[in-house]
C-alpha cells in the first residue's frame, strides 16, 4: 500500500513504498535548508538534482549528485541544502 508523507510545510513530499522487502520512500525536496532525524539506518541516493549534505558530527558539508548515494546511521540526523527541485530513493533498515 502507498502512502503519500509531506515534511516542512509541504517542501519535501514522499511516496511510501515496500521495495525489496526494506521500507523505502521516493520524494522531491525543493529548494530549501532542512534537518532531518532518524530513528532507522537510511540509505539515500539522488535520483535528479543534487543535494548537499552534512551528517551529524561532521563540520563539513558534502555535495551528492544524480547516482550518488549516502548512508545515514539509525538516531542520528543530518542537514540538508537543496538549491534545485531534487528527486531521492530513501532505503531503511
Amino acid at each position: 500500500m502507498l502512502s503519500v508523507n509531506e515534511y516542512f510545510d509541504g517542501h519535501i513530499k514522499s511516496i511510501a513504498f515496500t521495495s525489496e522487502g526494506l521500507p523505502a520512500t521516493v520524494g522531491v525536496m525543493v529548494p530549501g535548508e532542512y534537518v532531518f532525524n532518524t530513528a532507522e539506518r537510511e540509505k539515500m541516493t539522488v535520483v535528479s538534482g543534487a543535494l548537499t549534505i552534512k551528517l551529524a558530527g561532521k563540520t563539513v558539508f558534502t555535495i551528492y549528485n544524480a547516482g550518488e548515494s549516502f548512508d545515514v546511521p539509525a538516531d542520528s540526523n543530518f542537514d540538508v541544502k537543496v538549491e534545485n527541485e531534487t528527486a531521492y530513493l530513501c532505503l531503511y533498515g
